[in-house]
């Protein structure tokens, strides 16, 4: 049996942990004012934003010497790091996923420690062991920075087009090959963006813009997203503009295509937390597109076409969802049915399998199932071993049904659900090198500032005293209608192991209780979400499972943010925060790449004074004041992220060094070749996590 490690306290020196000042870099600063409705707002560090100038570069170079310096003597990263490969090689297989084209199964297998999963084809259901590696995305590069972004096979099987990331930007190139032979062709498609590929006879549909200014291929602001079709054996630049709306230039717009190739979808979103939906028939010579629906604030996702009809997904006149259906003869709003009313509960999704429907939903962020008649009649309930999250896949006229299940100690496997019994097997399970029955993860509700019920995940070891000496991981987001249900990772294990605390918080802003919970986190009421997370932090004190010397805040992108207004307005309650891929700057975000696309939740400060003033109330970058003592913080970012433009943590992190008045080290950690998160190789995610970890302990005065 593996010798447990313990958690043990480390002497504060000097030499270890705080005491001795950091002399950071001086950041380029120009005299950058700007004025928003008479207001005069300073940005001195404005030079930062140019991602390509020398000075940039020599300032990324400087912080991460410092950075790196600073993390090399953390003594016990490297054991750190060492349990977290051991924990993390075992291996993972996705739901296998049948092919009516091919005829064959596909399914993602990752031995361990590979970068990326390889994508295999096997010709029976249940024949891994004679496996064919169909596409593996790890020789695509030699360090792992290549990651596979989406595949799409031709309804008549001939075909696979799949995309690709390079260093975790979100910009694709496709690529096609032959599905029966593996034979790469020569097509090959670049600056496409936020696309899948759709086909229609020998080619496919594919949403893309103009080629970005050399220098600013990751910060420019994308504009007028274009849909072209792309016939297989032709060069890009014969390929049909089939679509473009420069009217409305701040839109994304993409085409699907049915299987049967009958109807024809476009999507138009953007503008607003929703979308508007358009059908064409293909079956009628030059037919047009006929509007759906006509709300960008509401969201209407197709989920399956049968004959002609049409099923959907929608919060339009059910804030918790519901399921419609309509047809072609019938395609406006008004006239579709409802198949499934709204519930008490948050409909997640809906999944169509041999003539019947399942149907997740989620009562307090976890999941749900049940099955239900095609004419929309409840007939029984899928069961799952614990809380957690659960995610289906299978096809409308296969009668196998598959569904992935994982939550905070339950590595994530796969079961085989059989409709005609109402049973499910495990098909694949791992084998993670710890002992889950250790842990308990356990589900509390607490009062937000303003009273509203937060529901809060805790997951630690058994036998955890109460005594307020227990380090806290607390994580969450809080923003863009997505949840934070339960999920496994094995990252986490070793500091639970230690005696950690892992706790999540299920704040506004996100989807847990529909739209309306949605709304109470967004705009004017972004507030209420600072409110649910910082409650959660006085929470766990106040019963004693830390106390502020042993609680950290971390969270990335949106709650980047999230950890950058908490710990400006309340730096005295935390003693580690990490912004990861942090929105900081919330008077400019709209200014760089998709920021745009964020205004639906954020507002911009163009909007009006009000919604100016308020952003400036809580935006990170402009709430740092000087001769404050702040907590220990590690920013992180990425040289391609393309997503949140590293400009944010850039200006940010300097501000910070400037104006902290405390002892405590305020770093950044600027990763290269990596992007937003998306498709980073697994040996910079663990590098990035032991960092992370490792930082969290040192600055609490304990070591692993």
């Amino acid at each position: 049996m593996r010798k447990h490690l313990l958690l043990t306290a480390a002497i504060l020196t000097a030499t270890n942990m705080v005491a001795q000042k950091i002399i950071y870099p001086q950041a380029p600063k120009d005299g950058t004012v700007d004025t928003y409705f008479g207001v005069q707002v300073p940005d001195p560090y404005r030079p930062l934003e140019n991602d390509s100038s020398r000075a940039t570069a020599d300032w990324v170079k400087a912080e991460n010497k410092i950075t790196q310096d600073y993390l090399s003597r953390i003594t016990f990263r490297s054991k750190l790091l060492k349990r977290m490969k051991e924990l993390v090689n075992y291996e993972k297989v996705s739901a296998p996923s049948y092919i009516k084209q091919t005829g064959k199964w596909y399914f993602y297998r990752n031995s361990g420690l590979q970068n990326q999963s390889v994508m295999y084809v096997m010709d029976r259901l249940g024949d891994e062991k004679n496996a064919r590696v169909f596409l593996d995305p790890n020789k695509l590069s030699d360090d792992g920075t290549v990651a596979l972004k989406g595949i799409s096979f031709s309804h008549n099987g001939k075909y696979a087009a799949y995309s690709i990331s390079r260093s975790g930007s979100d910009w694709q190139e496709f690529y096609v090959m032959d599905a029966k032979t593996g034979k790469l062709l020569d097509d090959h498609i670049v600056w496409a963006k936020f696309s899948g590929a759709s086909w229609q006879g020998d080619g496919f549909y594919y949403s893309a813009y103009d080629a970005p200014q050399k220098g600013r291929e990751f910060s420019n602001v994308n504009s007028i997203q274009k849909i072209y079709y792309h016939k297989i054996g032709t060069p890009q630049s014969q390929d049909v503009l089939f679509y473009q709306n420069p009217a409305n230039p701040m839109r994304f717009y993409s085409v699907y295509v049915n299987q049967e190739e009958t109807m024809m979808f476009l999507t138009e979103s953007g503008a607003g937390s929703g979308n508007n939906v358009y059908v064409r028939d293909l079956r009628q010579p030059n037919s047009q597109f006929i509007q759906m629906t006509s709300n960008l604030d509401l969201q209407y996702s197709l989920v399956e076409t049968i004959g002609d009809k049409m099923y959907f997904l929608t919060n339009d006149g059910a804030p918790k969802n519901r399921l419609m259906v309509t047809d072609l003869a019938h395609p406006g709003f008004n006239e579709w049915k409802t198949l499934v009313p709204e519930a008490k509960d948050m409909l997640e999704s809906v999944t169509f399998a041999d003539g019947k429907m399942i149907l997740n939903y989620m009562k307090d962020a976890s999941s749900h199932a049940f099955v239900y008649s095609l004419d929309g009649k409840q007939l029984s309930e899928i069961k799952f071993p614990t809380f957690g999250s659960a995610g289906f896949y299978g096809e409308k006229d296969r009668k196998e049904v598959f569904f992935y299940f994982s939550s905070f100690t339950v590595p994530g496997s796969i079961y085989q659900y059989d409709l005609a019994t109402n049973t499910s097997k495990v098909y694949v399970s791992p084998k993670v090198k710890f002992n889950e029955s250790d842990y308990v993860s356990e589900q509390v509700f607490y009062p937000s500032k303003d009273g509203t019920r937060i529901p809060l995940f805790i997951t630690y070891k058994k036998g955890l005293k109460r005594n307020g000496k227990n380090p806290v991981y607390l994580y969450g987001y809080g923003g863009f209608n997505i949840a934070m249900p339960p999920h496994f990772s094995s990252n986490r294990i070793p500091f639970l192991e230690i005696g950690g605390i892992y706790a999540q918080a299920c704040l506004r802003g996100g989807s847990e209780y529909g739209e309306e919970w949605h709304l109470t986190g967004t705009k004017m009421n972004k507030q209420n979400v600072f409110d649910d997370f910082i409650s959660a932090g006085e929470w766990l004190i106040k019963n004693k499972y830390t106390s502020k010397d042993y609680l950290a805040i971390v969270g990335g992108s949106n709650g980047g943010l999230l950890v950058g207004a908490c710990m400006t307005q309340r730096p005295d309650l935390f003693k580690v925060c990490i912004p990861e891929v942090g929105v900081m700057d919330m008077l400019r975000y709209h200014k760089f790449t998709i920021g745009w696309n964020w205004a639906p939740d954020y507002g911009t400060s163009a909007d009006s004074k009000e919604m100016f003033e308020y952003l400036k109330g809580y935006s990170p970058l402009h709430n740092l004041r000087p001769g404050t003592h702040y907590p220990a913080t590690l920013i992180t970012t990425a040289d391609h992220d393309d997503r949140v433009v590293p400009a944010h943590s850039f200006k940010f992190a300097a501000t910070l060094q400037a104006d902290n008045a405390g002892n405590t080290p305020t770093l950044i950690r600027i990763d290269t070749k990596a992007g937003h998160g998306s498709g980073k190789p697994l040996s910079k995610q663990l590098e990035e996590q032991a960092d992370i970890y490792g930082f969290i302990l040192y600055n609490m005065g304990l070591k692993y």
